[in-house]
């Protein structure tokens, strides 16, 4: 019958796992020898670091996908935007909800955004509305500054919000 010696590990540092050859044993005329694995920590490690990378990178580029939602009209049907003001950061986009009271539009009043934005490019047409609950009109303001607007059809009633885009 043979017997086998178990082997002793060593870890000196965390650049690598290093093992200590164990001997064999004689037993019954049978010489067995212990085979150890040589492991590396460092592989790992690196593959964790490309993980978790990767994962941030994901989370930041979902998080700038969509700064805010802002709803036309709130849950009791008054004529607002909520929230009415607000700050993104450049290039976020903003989508408007058309929530209560419909229909809405989103129109920036050009006398009221930053220096060379076209109104129009932002703005829908005054003559488009969203007409149904859940129907939205999504923008990604890029030029820093604080930006008016207001629904066409409601601006007499007070639905007027601003934007700062820092």
């Amino acid at each position: 019958m043979a017997s086998v010696t178990s082997s002793a590990v060593t870890i000196p540092s965390f650049t690598g796992l290093k093992t200590v050859a164990s001997t064999a044993s004689r037993a019954s005329g049978v010489k067995v020898a212990a085979v150890t694995p040589k492991l590396s920590v460092r592989a790992s490690l690196k593959d964790a670091a490309v993980t978790a990378v990767a994962i941030s990178a994901s989370a930041l580029l979902a998080s700038n996908a969509l700064a805010i939602e802002v709803l036309l009209g709130d849950n009791n049907g008054a004529l607002v935007f909520e929230p009415a003001n607000f700050s993104v950061a450049s290039g976020e986009t903003i989508v408007f909800k058309n929530n209560i009271g419909f229909p809405h539009n989103v129109v920036f009043d050009e006398d009221e955004i930053p220096s060379g934005v076209d109104a129009a490019k932002i703005s829908m047409d005054e003559q488009d509305y969203l007409n149904a609950g859940g129907e939205t009109y999504s923008v990604a303001l890029t030029e820093k500054g604080t930006y008016s607007f207001y629904c066409a059809p409601h601006q007499g009633a007070g639905m007027v919000g601003k934007v700062t885009v820092n």
